[in-house]
């Protein structure tokens, strides 16, 4: 933490945040979590959060075989679920470590029949990436020894968009789940959840939740926003003041012009670091000395130009707020992905390598 004045730009991760998100994911939904940590743990750095997470998560989720392998070399001793479809170069070290790869037909099982961790059995109920035709799933599935199955899995395309669909796909999905215990026996899991699903459908529920969005703080429902607890704080710092006059252009393309005498403040974060450049020209603001700071013209790679005006006292070095809160006012994750024109999850996982991660 002494050096933490020399950072330009870093983020801070509160890790008790993150353990009340994922208490709340167990509580809400009356299931074990899969705590998904994929995309360095949503940009929040993997290894660390797995490990603020080993007395919540039954098991953790990662997309491929590198994250698994760089999940379990930590020391990490929970199982790991491998959410993707590996490549078949990928199986050997899946089995060899007893990952539990997520597979959509008999045959690809057939390459995981000695992984003593067993498969995920993905069945497609209208996500369309991966998985078994959930009319076909029956018949598919008594091609697998029951003993090699862990669990059996869907995925909700429209949680956050669609309450009715979400509503009947779970209601149908439930009813084939009842209908293949009894065709096919054993002590596999269920897991349909992700967040959307946890905060909005709780009422069905299954063995295991896959908590991801909401295990940072970030509610893919707005109206759940006030039940979680936001974990990063996005920060850089002025590193130049300047005073232009009306009728100066501001950065690449002139699009923003002075209308009057204006205090700029530089400041030293961009679009390398996560900070998107289609938040330009769009109202997005900075927070400095807990004010609402405009972002003036393009946002460049390495640099953002700001209205400090109505910050007469802000100084070379002052701490900016991108994501989180200064004081009393709070810029949410959800309000950059609006302005930027993208969602959360790509505002979180955007967040570039060379910004150092603080843990709180």
């Amino acid at each position: 933490m002494d050096s933490l004045g020399k950072e330009r730009c870093w983020a801070e991760i509160d890790l008790a945040a993150v353990r009340h998100n994922a208490r709340l994911a167990r509580e809400r939904s009356g299931s074990e979590l899969l705590a998904v940590v994929k995309a360095n743990a949503y940009g929040h750095g993997m290894i660390e959060i797995a490990r603020a997470l080993l007395e919540e998560a039954a098991l953790f989720g990662v997309a491929n075989a590198h994250e698994a392998g760089e999940l379990r070399a930590s020391g990490s001793a929970r199982p790991i679920l491998i959410l993707g479809p590996a490549l078949p170069e990928e199986r050997a070290v899946i089995n060899a470590e007893g990952f539990i790869p997520s597979v959509s037909s008999a045959a690809e099982a057939r390459a995981f029949a000695e992984n003593p961790s067993g498969i995920n059995f993905v069945i497609d109920t209208g996500m369309g990436r991966m998985g078994c035709w959930h009319e076909d799933v029956g018949a598919e599935l008594e091609k697998i020894p029951a003993r090699q199955l862990h669990s059996l899995s869907t995925h909700l395309p429209v949680a956050d968009e669609d309450e009715a669909f979400t509503d009947e796909e779970l209601t149908r999905f439930a009813e084939l789940v009842r209908q293949l215990r009894a065709r096919i026996p054993g002590d596999y899991k269920v897991h349909v959840l992700l967040s959307a699903g946890i905060l909005g459908f709780a009422q069905h529920r299954f063995d295991l939740v896959r908590a991801g969005l909401m295990l940072y703080g970030s509610s893919p429902l707005p109206n759940e926003q006030r039940s979680l607890r936001p974990a990063l704080t996005l920060k850089t710092r002025i590193v130049l003041l300047r005073g232009l006059p009306a009728g100066r252009s501001v950065s690449y393309g002139r699009t923003f012009t002075t209308s009057h005498p204006t205090r700029v403040a530089t400041i030293g974060a961009g679009y390398a670091d996560g900070y998107p450049r289609s938040l330009s020209n769009r109202d997005a603001a900075v927070l400095i000395s807990g004010k609402r700071c405009p972002i003036l013209g393009r946002i460049t790679m390495d640099l953002t130009m700001v209205d400090v005006t109505a910050v007469p006292d802000a100084q070379i070095g002052d701490e900016v707020v991108l994501i989180g809160r200064q004081g009393d006012t709070e810029i949410l994750a959800s309000e950059i992905a609006t302005r930027a024109g993208t969602i959360a999850w790509e505002i979180f996982t955007g967040i570039g390598s060379r910004v150092r991660r603080v843990y709180l």
